[in-house]
Order: C-alpha cells, then sequence, then structure tokens
C-alpha cells in the first residue's frame, strides 16, 4: 500500500510525461525516399512533381502526400580506363530499365524530442515507406528528414534554433 502510494505521489507530481506533454511543436517537414531497383520499360516514369501519392509506413496505410521532386537515373556501373588509374562511371548496358529514384515528400509532423512523428510512426532515416498511385506501387526507404521553416519571415526562422537533428 505505502509502494502504491510512493509511485502515485510521483505519477501526480509530473514526474512521468504523458503523451500530449511531449509533443513540442507542429510543423511541415519534407523527407526523401529512396527506392532501388525499379523496373520501367515506360516512357515515362510514373511520378511526377506537384503531384499526391498514398504512402503506407510499416505496411500501414497513412495518407496521401504532395510530391515536390522526383530524381530518377539508370543503373550505372564503374569501368576502367586503359593506360590510365582513373575510372569512368556509365549507364550499365545489361541493366537497360532498371532505375533508382529518389522521391521528395512533404508532410506535417508532430515534432517530439525522439523527432518527427507522421500518422503516429517516427519518421527516421532507414524507415521502409511504400509510396502507391493507380499505376505503380513502389517500395523505399526514408534517406532524408528536414523540418520546413515556420513562416516565410527570414527574421523570425534565424531568431529560432533550427536544426536538422530529429
Amino acid at each position: 500500500v505505502i509502494i502504491a502510494l510512493i509511485v502515485g505521489f510521483f505519477t501526480y507530481k509530473n514526474f512521468r510525461q504523458t503523451a500530449s506533454k511531449q509533443i513540442e511543436a507542429t510543423s511541415k517537414i519534407s523527407f526523401q525516399v529512396f527506392i532501388r531497383g525499379v523496373t520501367l520499360t515506360g516512357s515515362e516514369i510514373p511520378l511526377r512533381a506537384n503531384e499526391k501519392t498514398f504512402i503506407s509506413i510499416r505496411n500501414v496505410p497513412y495518407s496521401d502526400l504532395d510530391i515536390l521532386a522526383v530524381k530518377a537515373d539508370r543503373k550505372k556501373v564503374v569501368l576502367p580506363t586503359l593506360n590510365s588509374k582513373k575510372v569512368m562511371v556509365v549507364e550499365d548496358p545489361s541493366q537497360a530499365y532498371v532505375y533508382d529514384m529518389i522521391v521528395t515528400l512533404s508532410d506535417t509532423a508532430k515534432i517530439t524530442k525522439d523527432g518527427a512523428v507522421v500518422g503516429g510512426n517516427k519518421i527516421k532515416m532507414g524507415l521502409p515507406i511504400t509510396l502507391e498511385g493507380k499505376d505503380y506501387k513502389f517500395n523505399g526507404t526514408v534517406s532524408d528528414l528536414k523540418v520546413m521553416p515556420v513562416s516565410d519571415d527570414e527574421k523570425l526562422n534565424s531568431a529560432l534554433e533550427t536544426n536538422d537533428d530529429v
């Protein structure tokens, strides 16, 4: 009984944080998803900037997010040059239709001391994410994360403590 009273006293005196007290701010974030080895035989890449894509985080459906940018590169191979110690990087002709893509997405996240939280999941590098549209479904991982400025006012943004350690 005495132990229960001591635990109750410390809980009452705010020695434990509840979930609502851990949220420090709500901010826009942008994160990049790296998608490796996508085979595309068509003439266009199905993901386009300024459109929306539906994402699933750890196989749990989340929401439609805005695509800020898409960068797709064909697979490359390193070749040594003759009579020199240098190398050349060229597109791999044996994998003519295989691409690596980096897709930049944006969303509103709750910023906690442990990082950005989107849809109840902490967004961190290495997190598996699925991007899905009407004619594609790609699996990738988060490769970069940035908290966007709160406003367009340069003076205000410089006064805020902004670092990308989320």
